[in-house]
């Protein structure tokens, strides 16, 4: 029977790879210079971190980090932005929180977008941290892909594991 699962994932290393690239491009750009602006990603708790002296150049901070993510095909949908709070000395900061797979409530979303189609023969079914769909006919279970790309948009999905 044809099934595919629908997940929520993003690939760390590329996230390391462009935090990587924006700190270096925030210490050799003239703009950020004495500044104390600063990007650090905490990979146990997939927190990105951002520092800066005013909430200007914390927002040109953003910019570069979102271009380079962009760059590296890292969607921006996987942030969760927190709201921007005061530091020590005067500074600004802001965390972004790494959302990967899709927890109860977005598989619930993602299910129910799935039962709304009323394509008849399509299951879905919540494994964990993805989505198991499943359906007799392959081109079903294609229009329900792209049903849900143009349902589901705030969440980055992907398909895999597609079996006939």
């Amino acid at each position: 029977m044809p099934s595919f699962d629908v997940v929520s994932e993003i690939d760390i290393q590329e996230v390391k790879n462009a935090v990587d690239q924006a700190s270096r491009e925030i210490a050799t750009r003239f703009d950020f210079k004495n500044t104390d602006s600063s990007v650090v990603l905490n990979e146990s708790d997939q927190i990105i971190t951002l520092a800066s002296n005013t909430p200007d150049r914390l927002k040109a901070v953003m910019t570069v980090l979102e271009e380079r993510l962009v760059k590296r095909s890292v969607s921006l949908k996987a942030l969760d932005r927190q709201k921007v709070e005061d530091a020590a000395k005067g500074t600004v900061r802001q965390s972004i929180r790494l959302i990967s797979g899709l927890e109860g409530e977005r598989a619930k979303q993602v299910t129910g977008a799935i039962k709304t189609m009323a394509i008849k023969g399509v299951q879905a079914q919540i494994q964990g941290e993805q989505v198991r769909v499943t359906s007799k006919k392959r081109d079903d279970l294609q229009a329900v892909m792209t049903q849900l790309k143009e349902q589901i948009a705030d969440v980055p999905l992907q398909f895999v594991n597609f079996r006939d």
